[in-house]
């Protein structure tokens, strides 16, 4: 098969063609769209394959961007999207689609090739304001985000400290409290196991570490 884009849907193939695909062993399915099996699953993968269910004015927004930020392990039933309330975009609908307009600026923005998506400071933002306070999901994907970029509860803190009048803001700020507190305990300031333990004797050999 010659050389495939980084994501496929009917509009490329027939499905027929892209099934027998998979069944060779040739495609993945990826979200609502086809990808080689050789692609590499980067952010701007799992971007092009949600893009695939709107224009590209629209932007991934909220769980889906956490997809795509590989902050949870598969997609939401329903892509979420935002478009800037500045923007004219006509009436779109569409199943399993849910677009809201948003005060949204380019620097919150990434612009993927084949998809535009919010930053992850931008995505954890969003998702802290997300109303609910019995849903523990919100957090739970935000405190993934922090813990592979832990500078990111700052620049949230940063965001909430300059933006005074919002909706949910209160409840964002207990949300992000609970994370910053989560991850001080799983990474203490200070934390003896972190120090170097002192040199002792012992009868056996040393045993090589183990990494990951």
């Amino acid at each position: 098969m010659a050389k495939l884009p980084p994501v496929l849907s009917t509009d490329d193939l027939a499905l027929a063609e892209l099934c027998a695909a998979r069944i060779d062993g040739e495609l993945v399915v990826i979200d609502e769209a086809w990808a080689p099996v050789d692609e590499p699953d980067l952010p701007s993968l799992r971007a092009s394959a949600i893009g695939l269910r709107a224009p590209r004015t629209l932007v991934i927004e909220r769980f889906s961007a956490a997809w795509v930020h590989d902050a949870i392990p598969a997609p939401p039933h329903v892509a979420q999207f935002c478009v800037s309330r500045t923007s004219r975009v006509a009436v779109i609908s569409a199943p399993r689609l849910v677009i809201r307009e948003v005060s949204i600026s380019d620097a919150d923005i990434i612009d993927f090739r084949h998809a535009r998506c919010t930053t992850v400071a931008r995505t954890g933002f969003d998702l802290l304001r997300e109303p609910g306070h019995a849903d523990p999901r919100p957090e739970r994907v935000v405190a993934e985000l922090c813990a592979r970029q832990p500078l990111l509860i700052d620049e949230l803190r940063a965001r909430f400290a300059g933006a005074v009048r919002m909706p949910h803001r209160a409840l964002a700020l207990e949300r992000l409290a609970r994370i910053e507190a989560g991850q001080t305990l799983r990474h203490p300031v200070g934390d003896a196991r972190q120090l170097p333990a002192p040199a002792q004797p012992s009868l056996r050999p040393a045993q090589p570490s183990l990494t990951r």
